[in-house]
């Protein structure tokens, strides 16, 4: 999640740029013909695009209130050259190197903690969405997509992995861990907490605040067009079997995963709201405004202002106490992946190990395949705050990685030094982004270590030609970045992509192909749940809800769906690049 701001309602002109994103191929096409022979040369040059927004994309259709979604056309490859030309014989040339995926902001959610802020919804761009009581079975919905498809669009190769960039839970409860392994390896999951019988969360509060989806009453979102859902929240709290995924997995930590709603420092002041019985479901304008902009501005104070409305200050519900709920630390985190109940298919660990279980150094290298390398870093700051940035033990840490795979690299004057034995590709995973880490303060569990910032990773990542991409999420947006040099194998990708909590809830195919012409091309392709575009409010089963998962998520009243989309450039992309050696 980025750093907190104010939602636009979804009237008016976020609803005009809404409508505007979903008809982002009619601008850049210049009619419907000419969008469909792009797609047919897409196809043409893919083994297969079944299964992927090369074939198809949720659509919103009609105007204004509440709007239903639909099958529409897919999105055509972009090529972009911008650090390197594009060979018109590559396809016929073509080896395919590495064949991932990538899922990212899952937000695996208990939305009857004790310890949210619904009450913030417009203030705060995570404190509430009306679809999130659905996350976890959305989830299971991605991963049944990733199960579907034989492989990479444009390789054809299998796929080697499955890496989730972080915000993998919601608030860090041991509950919402539990769920993310078992919905990543499988199992049967019940997504409820508290009272295993009934709902205990705001969306049957009947406060008009929220969505209350099995009441007739007129809350602010029925109003806008909300349906109501007779048997929404008891399906929702259900136990169902997840699939898990047929391919190894990894993971790397986020901000959600790391802190109180991904923005508060947990010094375990707020352990006893999270497993007790009193949750805050209201409070007035100004105490919300005063709330939300100590939490962006000045945690400590935040933390006094929730101890005070606890103490009295706010309407107060009694929900069932759950030790389950109590947060858990980078070592717990660390050492619940090595249960081996949630092993799946493999590998042992998920990344981590035992060391890092008792260290809590949540970094690591892992193969992607033969001749290239994964580096999945912490990019997560225990001070607080939604943005990022890494310790210095890390970044020489990461140098020290860069330098054992790489037999040539520049130094900080810019001259070549050539000493290793060894060359690899190299791809590294962070939850946040070059923009995104800017969060320098000291690490109160290593207070006198230095902090380092995003630009400083791309200097870094910048003197190794042998990284081809930083592969990212944090912003819940599509976003494709080129980093360029004055020396071209100096230069490389970032990718960035949208979350699966909001809309357009994509996650990424990333393929990495030698086209024998010395250059390298990224292939980045997404994708959606397997859930079915159309919904019916009536259906209720795993399906129906994953398919209102989305449609919902694309209607939060307080979301901008067009700013997390991305543009064309962001989506199913051909990025060229030097090859390295």
């Amino acid at each position: 999640m980025r750093s907190p701001s104010r939602r636009r309602f979804l009237t008016g002109a976020s609803a005009t740029a809404a409508a505007a994103a979903m008809s982002l191929l009619d601008s850049r096409y210049a009619s419907a013909a000419s969008r469909d022979r792009a797609l047919a040369a897409t196809a043409a040059r893919a083994v297969r695009v079944e299964g992927t927004t090369l074939e198809q994309v949720a659509a919103a259709t009609g105007t204004g209130g509440y709007r239903r979604l639909a099958a529409g056309p897919g999105w055509p490859v972009v090529v972009r050259t911008e650090l390197a030309a594009a060979g018109a014989a590559r396809d016929t040339a073509r080896t395919g190197l590495a064949s991932f995926v990538q899922f990212t902001d899952l937000h695996l959610a208990d939305t009857e903690s004790p310890v949210r802020f619904e009450y913030l919804a417009q203030y705060i761009d995570s404190a509430h969405r009306p679809q999130e009581a659905l996350t976890v079975r959305g989830a299971s919905s991605l991963v049944e997509r990733v199960n579907s498809l034989p492989g990479g669009p444009y390789t054809g190769l299998p796929f080697s992995l499955v890496m989730a960039t972080g915000d993998n839970t919601d608030n860090h409860e041991q509950v919402e861990l539990d769920w993310y392994l078992s919905v990543m390896s499988g199992g049967r999951i019940t997504p409820n907490t508290g009272d295993a019988a009934r709902y205990e969360g705001v969306q049957n509060s009947g406060s008009a605040a929220y969505w209350n989806p099995e009441s007739s009453f007129q809350d602010t979102y029925k109003k806008a067009g909300f349906p109501q859902v007779p048997g929404f929240l008891a399906a929702a709290g259900s136990a169902f079997t997840a699939p898990g995924l047929r391919t190894p997995w990894y993971t790397t930590v986020g901000n959600h995963d790391d802190s109180i709603e991904g923005t508060l420092p947990d010094l375990g002041l707020l352990g006893s709201l999270y497993t007790g019985s009193s949750k805050i479901e209201g409070v007035d304008d100004a105490t919300a405004a005063k709330l939300a902009d100590a939490i962006q501005h000045n945690p400590a104070a935040a933390v006094t202002l929730l101890g005070q409305l606890l103490a009295g200050g706010a309407p107060i519900r009694h929900v069932t106490s759950d030790e389950r709920r109590a947060p858990f630390t980078p070592k717990q985190f660390a050492q619940a992946h090595l249960d081996p109940a949630h092993t799946g298919p493999g590998p042992f660990g998920h990344g981590f190990t035992s060391a890092m279980a008792s260290s809590g150094k949540l970094y690591y290298t892992f193969k992607i395949s033969d001749g290239v390398l994964g580096i999945s870093l912490d990019t997560t700051n225990r001070a607080g705050w939604a943005d990022g940035s890494i310790g210095t033990a890390q970044l020489k840490w990461l140098e020290s990685v860069l330098q054992s795979y790489s037999t040539h690299w520049y130094d900080t004057d810019g001259n070549v030094v050539r000493r290793g034995s060894q060359d690899q590709l190299i791809v590294l995973f962070s939850h946040h982004t070059s923009t995104t880490m800017g969060n320098t303060l000291p690490d109160p569990y290593n207070l006198f270590e230095g902090r380092h910032t995003g630009g400083e990773l791309v200097t870094l990542l910048q003197r190794y030609p042998n990284v081809v991409a930083w592969v990212n999420g944090h912003t819940h947006a599509n976003q494709i970045s080129a980093h360029g040099h004055a020396v071209p194998e100096r230069a490389f990708w970032e990718v960035n992509t949208a979350s699966h909590v909001d809309f357009p809830q994509h996650a990424r195919l990333l393929e990495i192909a030698d086209n024998g012409d010395g250059t390298l091309s990224l292939f980045t392709t997404l994708v959606e749940s397997a859930a079915p575009y159309a919904t019916d409010f009536a259906n209720t089963s795993d399906a129906g809800l994953a398919a209102l998962y989305r449609e919902l998520s694309f209607n939060d009243l307080y979301a901008t769906p067009a700013a997390k989309l991305g543009a064309a450039p962001d989506h199913n992309t051909e990025l060229l690049l030097p090859k390295p050696f």
